[in-house]
């Protein structure tokens, strides 16, 4: 890959849309630049979620673009959440077009 590109770390976070704004919150208070967050379906070691009731058996899949420092600042904080709430979340590194 072409060293023109900016670097950093897509973190991607698929949990139940109750945290949503739990997460927002953390993620300005880590200061990143921005987040997508969309619905999402499917089903793992929680079960099936299939998002067909709002509000009720949803999931939501966030991910950030952030530095190194930031992303292990996230994972870290994200550790609290999974002991109550069905949550899942993993880190790339990628490059591309992005602040």
């Amino acid at each position: 890959m072409s060293s023109s590109f900016n670097k950093g770390i897509l973190v991607t976070i698929v949990c139940e849309a109750v945290l949503q704004e739990r997460l927002i919150k953390l993620l300005i208070k880590l200061g990143v630049s921005g987040y997508t967050i969309v619905p999402v379906k499917g089903a793992g070691s929680h079960g099936k979620r299939t998002g067909d009731i709002a509000g009720y058996n949803t999931n939501i899949e966030v991910k950030t673009i952030v530095t190194p420092e930031i992303s292990d600042q996230l994972l870290e904080t994200l550790k609290q959440f999974t002991k109550t709430h069905a949550l899942i979340a993993f880190r790339h590194n990628v490059e591309g077009l992005f602040d």
